[in-house]
């Protein structure tokens, strides 16, 4: 051996060389953040995919004929329209535990809402779920219907689906399609400072 010494470069854990007096730890550092921007981007393709959208397979689409206003009463109890004759004043969207007018809700309809409504024996856990839908979008509204030919029916100005499962991936496509109402009359129309008071 040489008298010549020769400086050997030190290895650390990770497998990373570094010079003699080097801390190790700002390559450490650097690896760790490529890491966790890796980690983040493959969270973010998995948890955040592109809204379901399109019609839902089962929507049926209804001619509506009207959009006049009328005083009293116009639809009968159960009966869940797609459009139509409304009274002067829109229900404001959100959740109802009771019973809305329905001649409210139809002007709610033609401002772009989406009504959900449900029997009023629907399990606690499906009604839970459906009170989701009225938190982060301006025009849901939900509330039960006595009579009702379906467990759960969604509906917008001249469509409407009909389901018996509130987990059943169609009512959201349902609400990310037509929630602002892309073929109502008056799309861009509010869906507050009506009546009513919703809970949630």
């Amino acid at each position: 051996m040489s008298g010549t010494s020769k400086k050997r470069l030190s290895t650390t854990t990770s497998g990373m060389k570094s010079m003699p007096g080097e801390s190790p730890w700002p390559k450490r550092l650097g690896a760790l953040v490529g890491i966790s921007v890796v980690i983040g981007l493959v969270a973010l393709m998995l948890f955040n995919s592109d809204p379901i959208s399109g019609v839902p397979e089962g929507t049926e689409t209804i001619a509506v004929t009207t959009a006049e206003h009328i005083n009293g009463t116009i639809y009968r109890q159960g009966e869940v329209p797609a459009g139509g004759a409304m009274d002067a004043a829109w229900a404001n969207c959100g959740y109802y535990d009771a019973p809305f007018r329905t001649e409210n809700v139809v002007h709610s309809l033609e401002h772009g809402a989406v009504w959900i409504s449900y029997v009023p024996d629907l399990d606690s856990d499906q009604i839970d779920r459906l009170k989701r839908f009225t938190g982060g979008v301006d025009k849901v509204l939900v509330s039960p219907v006595p009579g009702q030919d379906a467990q759960i029916i969604a509906t917008a100005w001249g469509f409407q689906l009909k389901l018996t499962d509130a987990n059943d991936q169609r009512l959201e496509q349902f609400v990310n399609e037509f929630e602002r109402g892309r073929n109502a009359p008056e799309a861009g129309a509010l869906c507050r400072s009506g009546v009513g008071n919703p809970i949630g």
